[in-house]
């Protein structure tokens, strides 16, 4: 046996979801209300944001928010928005690693999930299933640093 003391391996992290659901949904199929078909394929606008909060004792609720808008030139033809949140887990995450979890990893696996329901829902509205390009959740974590940063800096 050696004198040396045992030296005990770090813990690794652990990401695990407890929970998802829908908190949100919304539907206007504007085109059906003013009963005419768009006259011309619709220009389409995808917003995504995430937020995260505290859920308790390493837990954590980290909303998806995508808001769609599909419209012509002269009409919105329809939009959806949809809020879909995951309760996760997180252990033996460094603090200083947690909000670049909880904005990108999270919502990388929420994402598929909301891409089902999104296709889903504008196909129920009668129009061809919208498939959402995958999302750089990464780079929106850094633009949200960024105007972070810049909005300090302005007031300071």
């Amino acid at each position: 046996m050696s004198d040396q003391p045992a030296v005990e391996a770090p813990k690794s992290a652990q990401l695990s979801v407890v929970s998802q659901y829908v908190s949100e949904l919304s539907f206007d199929n504007a085109a059906a209300k003013e009963r005419k078909n768009p006259e011309s394929t619709p220009q389409i606008t995808v917003n995504v944001g995430v937020d995260a909060s505290n859920a308790g004792e390493d837990r954590f609720r980290v909303s998806l928010r995508i808001e769609v808008t599909a419209a012509t030139d002269t009409s919105k033809v329809f939009s959806v928005t949809l809020a879909y949140v995951g309760v996760f887990s997180l252990k033996n995450v460094p603090e200083n690693a947690e909000q670049a979890v909880l904005l990108i990893e999270c919502p990388r696996l929420l994402f598929p999930f909301a891409r089902r329901i999104v296709a889903d829902t504008t196909r129920d509205g009668g129009y061809p299933p919208l498939m959402l390009d995958p999302v750089d959740f990464a780079a929106l974590y850094r633009q949200r640093a960024a105007e972070a940063a810049a909005a300090s800096d302005t007031v300071n």
